[in-house]
């Protein structure tokens, strides 16, 4: 616990971050009061001049028409009270000194008047002579549009033409050039997450929102760049799930490179949390709506300001948009190194991603421990440009038409994310058996799993000849087979709370039956979630391609209609846990054990080795180690997997994991190795011995930590008297003492001086030995373990092999490491996430 706390003390003064300036004086500053015959000065004390006859900026031969209501004292700008109104084409043109962003806003307002109705009028506008900032446009109040465009030549026009000879008009016209960082040539997606879009700097965007979360709205005058934030407050949804929480503007800081032109701080010094964060069962997600087409991309922009910590590294929590992951484990004091500065996230969206209404979440981690909190500080989304380079509709300035909802950039798209998805997993053809007949005509394309099963939707249109030959067809996937919703509610009983056989943080697990008799363990996700779908997608694409008799084997899974549901083989036994302590179970011999864990380190050993990069399985516990009807043991709950590729000794990733079982180390560092798997499972071993929790609040201070207390009874010779009064007199003392000695080993404090999980399982099957024979080690081989560092090459003694001396004093492996072929291992390209559920079967 010393090191802990001095870890958090150690970490809360090292904040770094570099303010940069907040001032940005645009080359171009192009401000224009339609229809004024003099200039106009804002509230914001800017100067709008007049585009009379004498104008160098309008080219328009119909008749001059200018309307003014200078009565209407309700507008909330000067600039809405006159208009220039068009019987013909007009364009407005500017002269570019500085390519590069430039914003246009335009202002709107049908002022009244004899001669035309400008509230039913409708109209074009065109800039740089190819992008549609507007089509068939009819304003029915004063609002402005604004956009944000790349100019890359020395002319920018802005043209307007009435359609069917209605008028055009336009009350206000601001150009001015904007910061060359504002927009960054590449983003990341929303699928998969972390896959990079290139190609920003060629598009244009119309601001749809902007948001500052948790404050007041934010006018023009003090916003570094002049734009407007809205109030979050009618996008909160609903609005008592979040509580605002403030700083003072001055206590923001910006990291080096950042900068107040990207959000002003008094954006980053207001936020909503969680209602409820300080409540155990805070386990919501605090939700904002908003309405968009879903024509065409989008580009969001997430402000985040950790104002709300104490001290570092207590906040971590997930980030969803539009329904997807967005951000797993968010950790902003370890992004920023500090606290209270602000950090932004663009995700791009494509238009196949859209929902209505499309959701902005955060969401607190599904772990026993930590904060449960999350935080948004500000919300920007912005209309991307379709295929057609149209803001506005679906045909482009040159007539082409973009064929429906930018049906040619999903498709494309749809492609690219199919392979990038699935092109590292290889085509292990597990055959999908009983589709439904019918399941094109079925909604089976859930906001859950639309990534896992996104094959079926981006060729929906396509022939199901052409279908069946894609390589992305779903069949091919190897995710195992597809079970209906209907065959699992049969299997279920209808969801029968009496066949509920474990409960998780997401939902039930369900003893289930299928046609052909195979009992099954049926996880079943609360639609009313939507944590946990990283997560999800991480198990259910790792287990279908990892097979290994010591895992957990998936069956299939269920997407119709919304549905989140995994389906494996039914554990007999359930978890390990419940066979040691709290359940009134029959007492399992010290044998058997032994052949659990040994079952147990072959799957991790497995885990770590079986393939050319090694996965972490972050979450090793009793809990997760599940039974079968022969008390064969076999690893559970892969949501937390991590996999370390080829020449890197570890990860670098936010903690997660249980509380009792974490690796101190990857606690201090944040460094995930597989040593971190060898920590936790050297808890297990001591519960295995002990037959009582990792953490019991209920003892003594000094006890309530089972790693601590028994590793300071073992130094004291005492070990023997916490050792489970069911196996006193029961265990070869020399087998208990090799069996102890395994597990002080893993619980090293360093990395590097525990064994590897193949270690880890020769001095098990030793101790196995010794307990079968009922004799010490009389080779005097085995009884150390090596530095932690050796490569750990696995099981010996299986079926009684003997022990054989190797040239550097450790002990060879036999030939069969149990059920381990490397080729049947396909490492996926991120494995991250809270798991979704404590375990798959609890009695």
């Amino acid at each position: 616990m010393a090191i802990i706390l001095l870890f958090f003390i150690i970490t809360t003064t090292t904040v770094s971050a570099a303010p940069t300036t907040d001032s940005f004086k645009p080359p171009d500053n192009y401000l224009i009061d339609c229809g004024s015959p003099s200039k106009t000065t804002l509230p914001d004390r800017r100067t709008f001049i007049s585009d009379s006859a004498s104008s160098p900026y309008l080219q328009y031969n119909g008749r001059e028409i200018m309307l003014s209501d200078q009565s209407d004292n309700n507008l909330p700008l000067p600039i809405y009270k006159t208009a220039r109104v068009f019987n013909a084409e007009a364009t407005y043109k500017f002269l570019v000194s500085k390519p590069g962003w430039h914003w246009v806003r335009l202002y709107f307002n049908p002022i009244e008047n004899k001669e035309f109705n400008l509230k039913e009028s409708k109209f074009n506008v065109i800039a740089a002579d190819n992008l549609v900032l507007l089509h068939d446009y009819s304003p029915t109040g004063p609002e402005m549009k604004e956009y944000l465009t790349n100019v890359t030549t020395r002319n920018f026009n802005l043209g307007f033409s009435g359609e069917k000879d209605a008028p055009a008009f336009v009350n206000g016209i601001e150009v001015v050039s904007a910061p060359d960082m504002l927009i960054t040539d590449g983003v990341d997606g929303l699928f998969p997450v972390g896959k990079k879009v290139d190609g920003m700097v060629k598009n244009s965007f119309q601001k749809m929102y902007r948001v500052n979360v948790g404050g007041s709205s934010i006018g023009s005058g003090s916003d570094t760049l002049g734009r407007i934030w809205d109030s979050d407050q009618k996008y909160l949804k609903p609005q008592s799930a979040a509580k605002n929480v403030s700083i003072a503007p001055n206590i923001v800081t910006y990291l080096e490179g950042g900068s107040p032109l990207i959000a002003p701080p008094n954006v980053y010094a207001s936020a909503m949390e969680m209602g409820s964060s300080n409540t155990i069962a805070a386990n919501f997600n605090v939700t904002w709506q908003f309405e968009l087409d879903k024509s065409y991309p989008y580009l969001v922009r997430l402000h985040f300001c950790d104002i709300v910590s104490k001290s570092m590294n207590e906040l971590y929590f997930n980030v969803y948009v539009g329904g997807k992951m967005a951000i797993s484990a968010l950790d902003l004091s370890t992004i920023t190194n500090g606290l209270s500065v602000a950090y932004y996230k663009d995700v791009f969206v494509e238009p196949a991603m859209v929902s209505s209404p499309f959701l902005v979440q955060v969401g607190p981690l599904n772990e026993p421990m930590g904060t449960k909190n999350a935080i948004l500080n500000g919300v920007e989304i912005m209309r991307v440009n379709n295929s057609v380079n149209s803001l506005d509709g679906l045909v482009g300035a040159d007539g082409r038409s973009a064929s429906g909802p930018s049906r040619g950039t999903v498709a494309a798209v749809g492609f690219a994310m199919m392979f990038g998805a699935f092109a590292g997993l290889g085509a292990m053809a597990v055959k999908w058996q009983k589709r439904p007949q019918d399941w094109q005509k079925t909604n089976s394309i859930s906001s859950w799993l639309l990534p896992l099963h996104a094959g079926d939707a981006s060729f929906m249109s396509s022939s199901k000849t052409s279908m069946k030959k894609s390589a992305f067809y779903s069949s091919t996937m190897g995710l195992g087979r597809y079970l209906s919703f209907a065959e699992l509610q049969e299997a279920t009983k209808n969801w029968d709370a009496k066949s509920v056989i474990g409960v998780g943080g997401f939902g039930n697990v369900y003893l289930g039956v299928l046609d052909d008799g195979t009992k099954v363990a049926v996880k079943r996700g609360n639609p009313q979630s939507e944590q946990g779908i990283h997560e999800f997608q991480t198990e259910l694409q790792m287990l279908s391609k990892l097979r290994h008799r010591h895992l957990v084997s998936l069956i299939g899974y269920c997407d119709e209609n919304s549905e989140m549901i995994l389906v494996y083989e039914y554990m007999e036994h359930g978890p390990m846990r419940d066979h040691l302590y709290g359940k009134g179970l029959p007492v399992i011999s010290w044998k058997q054990r032994l052949e659990i864990c040994i079952g147990a380190a072959r799957g991790l050993h497995y885990l770590h080795t079986g393939a050319a990069t090694a996965i972490i399985h972050r979450d090793v516990k009793s809990t997760n180690i599940l039974l079968d009807e022969n008390f064969i043991a076999k690893m559970a709950d892969f949501g937390l997997s991590k996999d370390v590729g080829m020449g890197e000794a570890h990860v670098s990733t936010a903690v997660k994991g249980s509380f009792g079982y974490l690796d101190p180390e990857y606690f201090r560092k944040q460094q995930l190795t597989d040593k971190s798997d060898v920590y936790s499972f050297g808890v297990v071993l001591l519960e295995v011995l002990c037959a009582r929790p990792a953490i019991d609040p209920a003892l003594p201070r000094e006890q309530v930590n089972l790693a601590d207390w028994a590793m300071q009874c073992k130094r004291k010779g005492l070990l023997d008297k916490i050792v489970d009064p069911n196996l006193v007199g029961k265990i070869n003392p020399e087998s208990m003492n090799k069996f102890a000695e395994a597990a002080e080993k893993c619980l090293s404090e360093y990395g590097v001086d525990r064994p590897t999980m193949g270690d880890v399982l020769w001095n098990l099957e030793y101790a196995l030995q010794l307990q079968d024979q009922g004799r010490t080690d009389e080779t005097g081989y085995g009884s150390e373990f090596g530095s932690g560092s050796g490569s750990g090459s696995g099981s010996a003694l299986a079926n009684g092999a003997p022990l054989v001396p190797a040239v550097d004093n450790r002990p060879l492996t036999t030939a069969a490491q149990a059920n381990q072929n490397p080729a049947e291992v396909q490492v996926i390209e991120e494995h991250s996430g809270t798991g979704m559920f404590a375990n798959l079967n609890s009695r």
